[in-house]
């Protein structure tokens, strides 16, 4: 809207009456505010962080994986093209086997692990409690699958 200004000598001067009524912020007000409002954004992601991933199911999931590794590879005791070979084999080869396979998985995986090796004719190691995190890993062999399940002791 425009209005005559009564006050003006001579002639008519028109001015924005809207202009008057209302309050502009200046740019460097608004150029400040974005920017601290980013700062704030960025330090505050920064202090809440990102969840950590869960490396502890991945590195027992390398353990049980070299523990099979290592026993896929390795030449038998008797009879047969590896030693899970040999185990798997039959019961009988099972049964004679059982203790020189769990002692050379104790000897392989670290200190701090328990572990279960599970064959078609049996198992080795410890019983796997409920609620924990496992690392598994399966090799076939010859006569069967064989399961190397490794968890924090």
């Amino acid at each position: 809207m425009r209005e005559r200004d009564p006050s003006a000598s001579g002639g008519t001067r028109r001015r924005w009456r809207a202009l008057d009524e209302r309050g502009q912020l200046s740019l460097p007000v608004v150029e400040a505010a974005v920017g601290v409002t980013f700062i704030l954004a960025v330090a505050v992601s920064f202090g809440a962080g990102v969840p950590a991933a869960d490396t502890r199911t991945s590195q027992l999931e390398a353990y049980a994986d070299d523990a099979a590794t290592v026993l896929a590879g390795e030449p038998p005791r008797h009879r047969g093209a590896t030693r899970l070979s040999e185990v798997t084999r039959s019961p009988d080869a099972f049964e004679r086997e059982r203790g020189a396979l769990d002692r050379r998985v104790d000897r392989i995986l670290p200190d701090n692990l328990l572990y279960r090796v599970e064959t078609p004719h049996g198992a080795v190691g410890f019983r796997r409690p409920a609620g924990v995190p496992v690392g598994r890993a399966t090799v076939t062999s010859l006569h069967g699958p064989v399961t190397v399940e490794v968890w924090y002791a």
